[in-house]
């Protein structure tokens, strides 16, 4: 299967294409999956012909259409303490994905963070990030993302 360059995919040929390996898939399940996911990974097009990641993840050569936009003065990234010793020496990158990914508040950071562990919540100055002439965007489900977070811009407290 094959996205379009704004990373959408026909559903029909993703439900095809599902059955056609032995895994059932219809319409409605997917629907359900879609507005069941906590944190709103998928998005539907406007005339539902269509599905994609909010976010693109780790899939390059998309293009989101994301806009800059105003961000909070700080921004939260969820994380472990094994990861700490990279991010201080290199601040946070976006390695596999498109964008790193900052929440808007404590408790989702957290919940972030919690997937591999014990989580480590950084304070981002985002605000000062946004003067030096970085950029953040605002995904579809909530999720600030932004190319790279400096170490210079990071609270470790």
């Amino acid at each position: 299967m094959k996205l379009d360059v704004e990373g959408w995919l026909p559903i029909d040929e993703l439900i095809e294409n599902a059955n056609r390996q032995g895994k059932q898939l219809s319409l409605e399940l997917l629907h359900k999956v879609v507005a069941s996911c906590e944190k709103k990974r998928f998005a539907l097009s406007e005339d539902g012909l269509k599905i994609r990641a909010n976010q693109g993840h780790s899939i390059h050569d998309v293009e989101l259409n994301l806009e800059a936009v105003a961000r909070p003065s700080v921004l939260y990234h969820g994380t472990v303490a094994a990861f700490l010793d990279s991010i201080r020496a290199h601040g946070l990158l976006k390695r596999s994905r498109n964008h790193v990914h900052l929440s808007v508040d404590v408790e989702t950071a957290k919940k972030v963070g919690a997937r591999r562990g014990k989580p480590v919540i950084l304070t981002i100055r985002s605000e000062a990030m946004h003067e030096s002439g970085h950029t953040f965007y605002l995904s579809a489900n909530g999720v600030w993302l932004t190319d790279a977070v400096p170490v210079s811009f990071i609270d470790f407290s």
